[in-house]
Formats: C-alpha cells, structure tokens, sequence
C-alpha cells in the first residue's frame, strides 16, 4: 500500500487505506487502542481526553430503516472548528432553484470535456455547475457538476449543508481525507460524501478531471432489486468505508461551508480533521463500477435502463427516484432478432450523462471520454444515424461490448442549464445533427425500404 501522504506533523491511520465492507452497515473503528468507547457512546470521561459527538443523517424520529447516525471522538468537538463566518465566493458552483440563468432555447446538449485549468485550482474551486434541478431550501432535486483541479487542499477544508456529493473521477485519482478515514478514488470508482462531513481532497496524479452529482434530498441507497432477487447489479460487499484515521495539526487551516445555496467560510488554528475513533452506519464510502454485475435480456428485446442503477436516492412519490445513478458497464449482447442499442424514446426522467472510457454504444461518435450531454424530460433522444445503422444491419451473435464506462445522474425534475454551460466553448452546437441522416423507411410494404 502506499505510504500516507500527509502535510500533518502527526497523522495517524489503522492499517492506511483500509476499508470496511457493506452498505449501510453499523460499522465501528479507531485509530489508537481503546478510544472507542464499549457498550455506551457518551461516557463521562472518553479515553485520551476525547470529546464525542454525534453526526447525525436523518431526523432523530427516523424509522429504523432509515435512521442514520455516527457518534464520533474527536480531539476538539466541532463548536471549536469555527470561528466567525464571512462570505465567500465560488461563482462557478449553482444551486437550484436557477431558473432564468441563461437565455438558450431548450434543446438536447452535447459538450466535449472541459480543458484542464491553468491557474492554481482545488478540487471545490474547480467546481462547475452544468445544471440545477429542484430545489435545495426543500431539500429535492440535484445540481450536476464537471469539475476539473490541479492542485491539493492543504489546509482548507470543506462541508455541504446542503446535501452529499456523489464523486466519478474521469481522469486522475482524488484522496479523500475525511473526519471518518481516508480514501482514495480512482477513474472507475466513485465515492459518497454525506450531507455535513468535512474533509478536503489531494490529487493522486498532478490533475484530475470528473463529475459530482449534488444530492438534495434523500440519501443514496441501493435500488430494490424486485423479481432479480437477492443478487447481482451492485451487491453490498462491494461498497467500501474507510477506517478511523485523524490528522494532529496545529497550523492555520479554513474550513469553507456551502448553506442553502451560499458559501462561508472560518479560519481556525488546527485540523478538523481529528477523529480518533467512530461508530455508526452515517458515513462516507467507495465503489468500484467493474464489480457491477449486470442483468439483461438473454433471448430478445432491450430492458429498460433502470436494470443498471447503481444507487437510488428514493422521494416521496414510490417509484420516481429523486436521483437515479446508472451505469452502462461492459456487458455481453445476445439478445436475438433485436435491435441491440438503447431504443429511441422520451422520458418524464430528466438525463445527464457523461463518458468515463471508451465509447458509448449509442453514440459512437462525438460523445468523448470526459464529456457531457443532457436529454430533459420529453425530449426525444436515442442512437445517432451511424449507431442506427451499424445495430439495423449487425450479425446478431453474441458481441461483448468491452472498453466502455458511461453514466448517467437521472432525476425526476427537469434539469435547468446554468450560463457557464450554455456558454461553454467546449458545447457542440451541431450536436443535433448527429440524428439528420435517419431515412424514412416506410413505403408502404412490410418489408419496408432498407436500400
């Protein structure tokens, strides 16, 4: 394993990089022998002179299903990790609602990547909003991010009240150091930061370059998996949280804090970044998309694309996700006498995909690694003319598509665009075009014209 990289004059880890398997699990960990308190959470007097805390996720009245909480013994408790706020300024990172940002006409989007930064950027700095949905004061909806950075948070530090940020590194791994452990993030996974951890991000590889979905609303969790049973798409072992870990450092740090909307921030003399020991099942975690077992149809027809959702952020209608996170992951296609690719459609969900790798089937062209395209609700969206004809005319035996990632931050409201990406050099205004070439092949004949 890697040696823990650190600016602290004292961190300390458990086994560095270690994780703890399972979803939602109530998991328990410390960094020194006996910080963790047994069989209580507020003793009178914690080990090493720890203060404990508890972080909570969810109402206290929470249904037990849904309760989530984690107690925390920390060297200072949080009321010292602040001094007086003032306002600060990331006129790149949007909150819904953001109606009226821009002027362009409604119209399915297309972007290519966007180009790594030139000056010094962080990983919060580097934050750009694409688009906003819902609203974050009703705590619904999402806002979808690209973020690009060149630099590391060496004393700055960061949390959102306003809901978690899903993170799906594109190029270049993040370390996440966290108030709950560390965890490192390379293209191919993604990582959940709940609602009000603190933590800041170093770059494993000099750049990093990705996306973020914020989540306003209800936590992640796995999809239901219905009549598929108890196994396959994601399955539990495979999420990862990290062990206890804290960083000692009495150096001038800040701490920036995103509220409704608005960013603030405080400096303080110290780390925040000081938990000892922790127990609980509110915590952040690691995924890996290649231990993704997908599911579909093995003798005709194309599933819908729910069968690859990853996590589920549930709202309060049965059924209409607030966030859906799907994946299109290599997969085996056998599907006989079937027009293989995603069927052309519209959809009451709102679509924000972006390219890990690779290519995507549906459009193999012009959709690159690192960029972007959004279908709102109701607008038509499907394979590109070049993919329709390939997949009308293809020998239908087995085919592996291999070499691919894509995703997609699906949601139930319509997504609004921000002025940054209608004025974005890298969107493709042709991008329509890509749909000019389907023929009329009706001609009256049940044959039709494929000539």
């Amino acid at each position: 394993m890697s040696p823990l990289k650190s600016t602290s004059p004292r961190a300390v880890a458990a086994n560095n990089f270690a994780y703890m398997p399972g979803f939602g699990n109530d998991f328990e960990t410390e960094s020194l022998p006996g910080a963790l308190p047994h069989g209580m959470n507020s003793p009178q007097r914690p080990a090493y002179g720890l203060y404990a805390e508890q972080l909570s996720g969810s109402p206290f009245t929470a249904p037990r299903g849904t309760n989530e909480r984690s107690w925390l013994y920390r060297i200072r408790p949080s009321v010292k990790h602040h001094q007086r706020f003032q306002s600060f300024k990331l006129p790149a990172w949007k909150s819904a609602p953001n109606a009226a940002d821009q002027e362009l006409s409604l119209a399915q989007m297309r972007w290519n990547p966007l180009p790594m930064p030139i000056g010094e950027t962080n990983f919060i700095e580097g934050i750009r909003t694409m688009t906003t949905a819902g609203d974050v004061f009703g705590q619904a909806g999402m806002a979808a991010h690209a973020y690009v950075a060149n630099a590391d948070m060496v004393d700055d530090h960061f949390f959102n009240a306003d809901g978690e940020l899903l993170v799906v590194p594109q190029v270049g791994g993040l370390r996440f150091m966290t108030e709950m452990g560390v965890m490192e993030v390379q293209p191919g996974e993604i990582c959940v930061l709940p609602r009000g951890l603190v933590f800041k991000v170093e770059l494993m590889d000099g750049s990093s370059r990705g996306y973020v979905c914020e989540n306003y609303g209800a936590k992640f969790t796995m999809p239901d998996r219905g009549p598929i049973g108890a196994n396959c798409l994601a399955n539990p072992r495979d999420f990862k949280t990290p062990v206890a870990w804290f960083e000692e450092k009495e150096t001038p740090c800040r701490i920036i804090v995103k509220w409704c909307g608005s960013f603030h921030v405080t400096e303080i003399g110290h780390s925040p970044l000081d938990v000892v020991a922790w127990h609980g099942n509110y915590a952040p975690y690691k995924y890996d998309l290649s231990t993704f077992s997908p599911v579909g149809a093995i003798l005709f027809d194309h599933p819908d694309p729910s069968i690859f959702t990853v996590l589920t952020a549930p709202s309060g209608e049965e059924g209409t996700a607030n966030i859906d996170f799907v994946i299109f992951p290599p997969r085996w296609l056998v599907a006989e006498n079937t027009f293989r690719p995603p069927w052309y459609h519209r959809n009451i969900m709102s679509e924000f995909m972006g390219l890990i790798h690779g290519q995507y089937d549906a459009k193999e062209e012009g959709f690159v690694p690192g960029g972007m395209s959004l279908h709102n609700m109701m607008l038509a969206h499907g394979p590109d003319a070049t993919g329709f004809e390939k997949a009308s005319r293809a020998d239908l035996k087995p085919v592996k598509l291999e070499n691919t990632m894509a995703f997609m931050f699906e949601t139930r409201f319509p997504q609004l665009l921000t002025r940054y990406a209608a004025s974005l050099d890298t969107l493709q205004d042709n991008y329509i075009d890509c749909w000019t070439d389907l023929k009329k092949r009706f001609n009256g004949t049940p044959e039709g014209d494929w000539s």
